[in-house]
Parts: C-alpha cells; structure tokens; sequence
C-alpha cells in the first residue's frame, strides 16, 4: 500500500500555476536520428491507448495528438503525479522528407515514426568524363533537343 503523503510547496506550486494560468504544456519527449535512407523519431506517449494517438501532415508539419483519459470511478486518491488530458507536438520537416510515405507504430509506450528521405536528397554520383568525350556528349545532347 502506498502511504498517503502531502508536499505542501507541490501543492502550492499546483495552486500557483492553476490560478496564474501558468501551466506548462505536458512533455511528450522525442529522440530523432537517421538510419541510412530514412529518418526515425520516437515519442514517448505511456499510458496512452493506440485508438487516443492521432497523427496529421499538412505541407512539412507532423503533429502528434495524443490524450491520457484519467480514470474515472469512486476512488480513495493517495497520489495524482500523472498529467491528463490532450498533448500535443508538431514536428516541422525538411523538404528533402517523403511525407507521403511515412510509417508509425506504437509500442510498449513509444510512438515510432519512420520518414524516407526523398529520392532527390539521397547521395549520388555524377560521372566524370574525360575532356573531348564531355564535349561531344553535351553538343549531341543539344542537337537531339534542338
């Protein structure tokens, strides 16, 4: 059983920021790195059920929505550390993003996001060719066009 315990200057710290309107917005912390020809972002969003995570593109923005419903019912409250309600993040996403082919999952608490790197921003070679070839390669490429 969990002791019921007070922290008089949490409460009040509660209190302040309940009547001054100060309350900060709920962390829904990210790690983001690239693997290869894609870019991963996770989210942590524990407690959350999947049917509760909404995910929108417009343009480059992701924005995650997610909401944590708190537990209703007739119950004796010893402590109520955990925020509720909706969180939000919105991500803003280069151009050189496949927003179109993203992937996400959800599991044991984070919400995985996989992004392609588009097929423009991907590393290429260009073909160096030697001096007279250059030349006569780009002069019949323009009489083809012509």
């Amino acid at each position: 059983m969990l002791p019921r315990t007070t922290d008089p200057f949490r409460d009040f710290e509660r209190l302040a920021e309940h009547l001054l309107g100060t309350t900060r917005p709920a962390a829904m912390p990210m790690d983001a790195w690239r693997d290869g020809d894609r870019l991963v972002i996770e989210l942590d969003v524990p407690g959350v059920p999947e049917d509760k995570i909404d995910l929108d593109v417009e343009r480059n923005v992701v924005t995650v929505h997610a909401e944590r419903v708190a537990r209703d019912g007739d119950r004796d409250v010893l402590a109520s550390e955990r925020e509720h309600g909706e969180f939000s993040r919105q991500l803003v996403l280069g151009d050189n993003l496949d927003l179109e082919h993203i992937e996400a999952s959800y599991e044991a608490g984070v919400l995985r996001l996989v992004v392609p790197i588009a097929a423009k921003a991907q590393p290429r070679r260009i073909p160096v060719q030697r001096g007279q070839d250059a030349l006569q390669g780009s002069a019949e490429k323009q009489s083809v066009e012509a």
